[in-house]
């Protein structure tokens, strides 16, 4: 394949696919997150929720997310991730509307608990999709395009949601939101294929040519016959811990970040959601540049656990001012949202690089499910130190020292790519940076 040939397919590439991946990881956040808008509108008043029911309420959504991860994951892999993904959206969608119509806390309980069940096995999918279409110098920027869904969705939902709540109520918030999934699982499903060489769009030559690059990667790996194999590795045990600790900071802080800012005094719901997407634009800066130089150096350990220091450090800086500094409090907040965030891209491209691909997925939704465990944790327990407590001091401590485990964590992971490093980097005609 000649070098323009090859440039114009590596393009087509990431035009193709990374919008659709995109799009549709958003959509997975956005009912998963508008709860918090909902739990500061007042949903607790209306469904006389306590606040240690609101923070079970908030947390339950990771509980569910927790069971399904790696049996999601190997469906993925050996059937299909598109079809998984296609019911996964129309159900999540389903669901996240329900929320709006319920009555009853039992009700809200048995929702919040299914939706996580229904999206437990959309991100491990979604990275065993792209990893059967990005090469190992491209993962990381693709693993950010797609878990840049995240932050992106917040800070559009915290806008939208904030006015949706003053216009019409909590409930149509969620009604109205839970509607976009649903039509967007069609599109999915005639836009994508789940391996190049089931794409209408690509031609045999390019077919060939990816396929080959991504076989070439697995001859530098060591065989693992299975996932239990797999998920005694040393390595895999120490990420599945770092990536319990740093979730724990990442959803106390997506959770209870709209509440912490509507405390504020005269403080209304619009600017409560304009405040609130601020941490957001940070997160999206940092998760790009983070990942555009872990690629270009193929470095992942180092483009991660600095980030989970300072986020630690703005979380105990934001405690030591107290209630009394609200708008310097709040900009240490934006930073440590910001740093947590950045990091994903390079940190979930470790396991395809280290792991064959017979259980790389598997090992993801392991180390994902645990950081499902970490969401619940943070969930629930920073809203429990809020309510409990009268003020927002502790919590910060408790996710402060959970990133700083995690940061801790991460340096005392060894080299990700033994293997790997002394295999040549494969080519799809040219370098497919």
């Amino acid at each position: 394949m000649n070098n323009k040939k090859s440039g114009g397919f590596v393009a087509a590439r990431w035009l193709r696919l990374m919008p659709i991946v995109f799009i549709t990881y958003s959509l997975a956040y956005l009912d998963r997150a508008n709860y918090s808008f909902g739990a500061a509108a007042g949903m607790a008043k209306d469904l006389q929720i306590t606040a240690s029911m609101s923070s079970l309420l908030g947390a339950l959504f990771f509980l569910g997310y927790f069971f399904f991860q790696v049996p999601g994951a190997h469906y993925a892999e050996n059937k299909s991730a598109k079809k998984l993904v296609f019911w996964s959206l129309i159900l999540w969608g389903l669901l996240a509307a329900a929320t709006g119509v319920v009555h009853n806390v039992h009700f809200l309980i048995v929702i919040r608990f299914c939706l996580g069940v229904v999206e437990s096995a959309v991100m491990p999918a979604m990275l065993v999709f792209l990893s059967h279409w990005f090469t190992k110098k491209e993962r990381s920027r693709a693993n950010t395009f797609l878990i840049l869904g995240n932050p992106v969705t917040v800070l559009w939902m915290s806008i939208i949601s904030g006015y949706l709540v003053s216009s019409v109520g909590w409930r149509w918030m969620f009604i109205i939101e839970g509607l976009p999934p649903i039509i967007w699982a069609f599109f999915w499903w005639k836009l994508v294929s789940d391996k190049p060489s089931e794409a209408k769009w690509l031609n045999n030559e390019e077919k060939s040519a990816l396929e080959s690059a991504l076989q070439e990667e697995q001859k530098g790996l060591k065989p693992v016959k299975n996932y239990g194999e797999a998920f005694k590795s040393p390595l895999v045990i120490k990420l599945c811990l770092q990536y319990f600790f740093w979730s724990i900071g990442v959803y106390g802080f997506v959770m209870w970040l709209p509440s912490i800012i509507k405390a504020a005094p005269d403080m209304n719901m619009v600017t409560t959601g304009w405040l609130t997407s601020v941490p957001y634009v940070l997160a999206v800066i940092g998760m790009l540049t983070a990942s555009y130089f872990s690629d270009k150096t193929l470095k992942r350990k180092a483009f991660v656990w600095p980030f989970l220091l300072v986020g630690a450090v703005a979380f105990y800086a934001s405690y030591l001012l107290g209630a009394d500094h609200f708008w310097i409090s709040f900009v240490l907040l934006v930073i440590a949202g910001g740093a947590m965030y950045a990091p994903y891209g390079p940190f979930f491209a470790i396991m395809p690089e280290i792991l064959p691909r017979n259980v790389a997925g598997g090992a993801i939704a392991l180390v994902n499910s645990m950081g499902a465990l970490g969401s619940f944790a943070g969930s629930y327990i920073v809203g429990y130190l809020n309510g409990s407590t009268g003020g927002f001091g502790a919590s910060y401590i408790f996710m402060a020292g959970s990133l700083l485990l995690s940061a801790i964590l991460t340096m005392t992971v060894g080299k990700s790519r033994k293997a790997s490093e002394q295999q040549p980097e494969p080519k799809l005609g040219v370098s497919a940076r």
